[in-house]
């Protein structure tokens, strides 16, 4: 692996902020740090960047041991959610500006900005300052500017999060493009599991200074291992082994070998089924439209599920339904 971390720890005073981290990055790889406020994930990058020390573990780019070395000389590309532009600068200056500190001949910095605004669908830009842009524009140029050194990391620390939804949409799709077309390893940070499942190759979801999965998108969605990556990452319906048995006895098939009492069904609410059934056993307690499908809430022996499907056609609140599931569809979660 290209990035290697081993046995990280950091404190803050008498509290542990990360413990027992282990992650590896790949020459060419993206992976999101995933989880809530306080996780960890933003102290993490901190760390890979060089601007926090850590108590214990081992950091290594390329088999070289990083522990020591100062953010300025390991030669990563950083983007913040602040975006952090000068204002006094113009979009090209601040592009250009990590190559003018290296010391970089003239023309080699103007043939690479052009490059670069190029590349971020901003060619006729260069004149403009950082208030002449949109939000988007602005993390367009400080993307810009963390890959013109060449970086052998890009690290971003939630970078869409000041954005508007459909800006945010654009950005990541543009974010996905670069990094694919540059194959520039990259650790993104962020607590939005859809940009998560849509940018990364290995998602790392974390909480309470652990990692809790490491995986593909989905890996962690379809196959989550604790009730806490279930739950983090897209909806679900946990149900304990006794409920599965009187309800929906088909998945015991599919539970781990061995398994105690102690492992729940993960079933995700766009894999179950629901039909209208005069006779069924469930009740349809609510329904919500939400454009391209109909979230349900349904009660049945005892518990409230939910069910997601486009079009609701037949039902309505009260209607009386009847459940199914495929058992491939069913994942088993410790507990």
């Amino acid at each position: 692996m290209y990035l290697e971390l081993r046995g990280i720890r950091k404190t803050f005073d008498a509290s542990v902020a990360l413990e027992d981290i282990d992650l590896s990055v790949g020459e060419h790889e993206f992976v999101c740090l995933l989880g809530p406020s306080g996780c960890g994930k933003t102290t993490l990058l901190r760390i890979v960047a060089g601007l926090l020390p850590f108590d214990s573990g081992a950091i290594t780019l390329g088999g070289r041991d990083l522990s020591g070395l100062p953010a300025r000389k390991r030669g990563f590309g950083i983007v913040f959610q602040s975006y952090s532009l000068f204002p006094n600068m113009t979009v090209a200056e601040n592009v250009g500006y990590g190559l003018r500190i290296r010391g970089e001949p003239r023309d080699r910095i103007a043939a690479r900005v052009d490059e670069l605004l190029t590349l971020i669908k901003l060619p006729d830009y260069a004149a403009r300052y950082p208030h002449q842009l949109s939000g988007g524009q602005q993390q367009r140029v400080a993307l810009a500017r963390a890959l013109a050194v060449d970086p052998a990391l890009i690290l971003l620390d939630e970078p869409l999060s000041a954005l508007d939804a459909r800006v945010r949409t654009d950005m990541r799709a543009e974010i996905h493009e670069v990094q694919r077309r540059l194959k520039i390893p990259t650790i993104m940070v962020t607590h939005d599991q859809e940009e998560a499942l849509t940018l990364a190759d290995k998602i790392v979801c974390m909480n309470d200074g652990r990692i809790e999965q490491v995986g593909s998108p989905s890996d962690l969605y379809l196959r989550p291992r604790t009730r806490f990556v279930a739950n983090f990452v897209g909806l679900s319906n946990l149900l304990p082994t006794d409920w599965v048995r009187d309800a929906m006895p088909q998945l015991l098939a599919t539970r781990p070998d061995g398994a105690s009492e102690r492992y729940e069904a993960c079933l995700r609410p766009e894999n179950l089924r629901i039909a209208a059934d005069a006779h069924g056993p469930g009740r349809v307690q609510d329904m919500t439209f939400m454009g391209n499908l109909t979230r349900l809430r349904v009660a049945w022996l005892g518990r409230e599920l939910v069910v997601e499907q486009h079009g609701a056609a037949g039902l309505s609140r009260g209607a009386a339904v009847r459940l199914d599931m495929e058992p491939g569809h069913c994942a088993w979660v410790a507990v």
